[in-house]
């Protein structure tokens, strides 16, 4: 591991109640599975954060930031280095010129999607009903480009607010941002002059007044749609594959493989989709990783295709 135990008091000074040692990751990920953090720290505000960021680069340790969990498989044996949770600090929303058009929302980056999407709707705004059932968080969408085959979160992002190594703050455009199917990255040049990956604070969406009613029946049609076609009774993260460019969704070719129902230890791919990969009471993330070769492997060898997972993997 990465922390001596000098680091760890260190650490212990600095953040007291807000940061753990060996913290399991099970509790901090959708798949409910995942070894101990090395050091886990939730600051309270933007300050703190900034404190992390500052401790970590001066000691050479690498950190990683996390928001719900939905769309992360941490491996059996944790996470060196730090993870900071940023749902504590970072969960405001702002609404500005709403007697403009368009109306600019700012969002966090720890607030939940379903969160926004529900301000949204009250707020009689469109264009976040394409992210209604998208699990996460603001930061998580914007990093992995969430969307759905309503519509994707670059669509709508105008420019985000982000912390560099320093501790200070940058606001970037999206035109600095590179946007392609549930995937995103920096500007190169942006990265250089950053030192590194800046961290998401908020992002910055542009919306439409529109009709709450018409906005809260359109909201019901496509939730009880994502209720029928996918799992929600055992713990998963999703789809766990991105769709091939073209031709079948990853769904159908893991189905055309003969797929569905296949189980490794207590990990299953679900009956009812399956794109997911669900927990059924007692899976590692060693059960997860086997059934997504098993899966990469049959579809490669029936169809010619390599399937790329969705899911961030992180951990050793």
């Amino acid at each position: 591991m990465l922390l001596d135990q000098d680091s760890r008091n260190q650490l212990k000074n600095l953040f007291r109640s807000r940061i753990g040692f060996d913290e399991p990751m099970s509790r901090h990920t959708y798949f409910r599975v995942g070894g101990p953090a090395e050091a886990f720290i939730a600051p309270e505000n933007i300050k703190q954060l900034a404190e992390i960021i500052s401790w970590s680069g001066n000691k050479g340790i690498p950190y990683i930031v996390i928001g719900d969990g939905s769309n992360l498989l941490v491996k059996d044996n944790g996470i060196p280095g730090i993870v900071i949770l940023l749902t504590k600090c970072l969960n405001g929303i702002i609404c500005s010129g709403k007697e403009t058009e368009p109306v600019l929302v700012t969002a966090m980056a720890g607030v939940k999607t379903q969160t926004l999407c529900r301000f949204a709707i009250e707020e009689g705004l469109s264009g976040m009903n394409f992210a209604l059932g998208i699990p996460g968080t603001i930061g998580g969408a914007i990093m992995m480009n969430a969307g759905t085959s309503y519509g994707s979160i670059s669509d709508i992002l105008n420019s985000v607010n982000v912390m560099i190594s320093s501790g200070a703050m940058l606001k970037i455009t999206k035109d600095d941002m590179a946007f392609s199917y549930r995937k995103f990255s920096w500007n190169i040049s942006l990265m250089v002059r950053c030192k590194g990956a800046p961290i998401i604070i908020d992002g910055c969406f542009v919306l439409r007044r529109s009709d709450p009613a018409l906005l809260k029946k359109e909201a019901g049609e496509i939730l009880k749609k994502r209720r029928e076609n996918q799992p929600s009774e055992m713990p998963s993260a999703g789809c766990f594959f991105k769709n091939p460019p073209a031709g079948k969704t990853a769904g159908q070719l893991i189905d055309m493989a003969g797929l569905k129902g296949t189980r490794i230890g207590g990990a299953e791919i679900s009956a009812k989709h399956a794109n997911f990969i669900v927990n059924t009471g007692k899976a590692s993330a060693s059960d997860i990783l086997g059934l997504m070769q098993l899966i990469q492997k049959k579809v490669s060898d029936k169809f010619d295709i390599i399937l790329e997972p969705e899911v961030k993997i992180v951990g050793i």
